[in-house]
């Protein structure tokens, strides 16, 4: 008996909201071997250096074009970066451009506080660091100690000295530092729907509906107290790796209710052409018009799935 393309439980959401053949596409691109995106660390690296690495090696890299100082390398590129000189001394850290997204979106400026509230492994946080010229002060809070101490050592590897770490419940830090960061991203641990594998068991065998729900609590959780660090006049970038509307829409729906005078979503302009716009009903039942203003981006050739949505808060 051959193996299921993927859960039914996961195909069933996917259809509650995208057309059968949106669905199909989906599921295809899923299947896929992505390129490798890489993002210089501009403290140890510049365009002129990766370019002649790259020349040295017959690799030819495209520029990602939304974000300066990501290329994107063949997928049949990564075993040689991974095992590079170069990759292990901090030069270059490899995320899919999904995963620079919100990062754009945060739009973080030089000499801000920043706060990334579930920070681990890194990625986002270094890439933070990077657009802000590590000036400023960026504190990254993680709960699970694994995961902060694999933050702590990615961080180190690229210099990121501009990095505070924390090792804390980031539903705390609301009551602990209220209004004090200029920018915050949330980043919300999921379920991670987006690396799930079409026909690969393996890949969704810590996936099913229960952690789903476990997720939304948690995630309920971190918005809120996200939102109670951020200053007036903030902006806060939510995002997640997963499609299911109860990660995204239902949790964003479920705080704005707690912030509804004081919070408002933002319309954005995002540089990727296969997007969904927000959900405003799901269920049965409606959501927040706003929330039409948050983008899923749809997996293809290049992006993984994500979700992201820009809140902003009001002054008094």
């Amino acid at each position: 008996m051959s193996a299921p393309l993927l859960p039914d439980d996961f195909l069933a959401s996917l259809n509650s909201w995208l057309e059968p053949d949106a669905v199909a596409r989906v599921v295809e691109a899923m299947s896929l071997e992505k390129p490798v995106c890489v993002r210089l660390n501009h403290k140890r690296w510049q365009k002129h250096d990766l370019l002649a690495w790259s020349e040295a090696r017959q690799l030819m890299p495209q520029p990602l074009g939304w974000y300066e100082g990501a290329w994107l390398f063949p997928a049949e590129a990564r075993e040689t970066l991974t095992h590079s000189e170069a990759f292990a001394e901090g030069r270059f850290y490899i995320q899919n451009p999904s995963s620079l997204l919100p990062v754009h979106l945060l739009d973080p400026q030089p000499g801000e506080t920043i706060l990334d509230l579930a920070a681990a492994p890194g990625g986002k946080t270094l890439a933070i660091a990077d657009r802000m010229g590590n000036s400023g002060q960026i504190s990254a809070v993680e709960a699970v100690k694994t995961r902060f101490f694999a933050l702590r050592r990615n961080l180190e590897a690229h210099g990121a000295d501009s990095v505070r770490t924390y090792l804390m419940d980031g539903r705390e830090a609301g009551r602990k530092v209220p209004e004090r960061f200029d920018r915050v991203l949330l980043d919300a641990p999921c379920s991670s729907e987006a690396r799930l594998v079409p026909g690969q068991p393996d890949t969704w065998v810590h996936w099913n509906l229960r952690k789903v729900r476990e997720c939304q609590r948690k995630q309920v959780g971190l918005l809120k107290s996200a939102l109670r660090t951020l200053k007036p006049g903030g902006r806060l970038v939510y995002s997640t790796c997963s499609f299911s509307a109860e990660e995204n829409e239902v949790v964003l729906n479920k705080v704005l209710k707690r912030f509804d005078e004081t919070v408002t979503i933002v319309p954005v302009q995002v540089p990727v052409a296969n997007v969904h716009p927000g959900l405003v009903n799901h269920a049965g039942k409606a959501l927040n018009p706003e929330l039409s203003r948050a983008v899923r981006v749809l997996p293809d050739a290049v992006m993984d799935g994500f979700f992201v949505c820009v809140l902003e808060k009001r002054f008094p």
